[in-house]
């Protein structure tokens, strides 16, 4: 075998996708291997390569949106009112809650396989720690963890959908 039919034979490997071709002759054994086989993932396959990946969460803080009045017509001005409850904006749930955001880039599974139940829902406790998605990201799926407890409000994002860096993924009630 010479030169050419080696460098023909690695290029079928590379194009095939086989992982391993064996030649054996009377004067010489040639192995070529190739890792493309282990990268690909069947439909309903485990996940075989996880990293653990903290998360930084924030409170999500909503800004008051000012209260603008329309220039009053007639000249004379009114009297000032004092504040009442209806003039201030009543604070709503949602500003207790804390919001989980993706520490990456990526795609967001809810759960491990398209069998498996998530990992959390509506209504679930959650501890620091507790694993609660995984991001796909580069063909590595990074396990996200909790860095803090609380009850799960809402799930913000629809599985095996792209999220960016810091997108809010779910609402957290602290208490």
């Amino acid at each position: 075998m010479n030169i050419n039919e080696i460098q023909d034979l690695i290029k079928f490997v590379a194009k095939s996708g086989v992982y391993e071709v064996e030649i054996e002759r009377k004067d010489f054994k040639i192995t070529i291997k190739s890792d493309k086989a282990h990268t690909r993932r069947k439909k309903g396959e485990e996940v075989q390569h996880i990293q653990q990946i903290p998360m930084n969460i924030q409170p999500m803080q909503i800004p008051a949106q000012p209260v603008v009045q329309a220039p009053a017509i007639a000249p004379a001005p009114a009297p000032a009112a004092p504040a009442t409850p209806a003039d201030t904006p009543a604070p709503t749930a949602e500003d207790n809650y804390i919001t989980v955001k993706s520490p990456m880039i990526g795609t967001f599974y809810r759960s491990s396989g398209p069998d498996k139940d998530p990992f959390v829902g509506v209504g679930d406790i959650i501890e620091p720690g507790k694993v609660v998605c995984i991001i796909e990201a580069m063909k590595l799926f990074n396990e996200i963890e909790s860095e803090i407890s609380g009850k799960i409000v809402k799930v913000l994002v629809d599985d095996a959908t792209p999220v960016e860096y810091d997108q809010p993924l779910f609402l957290v009630d602290p208490s």
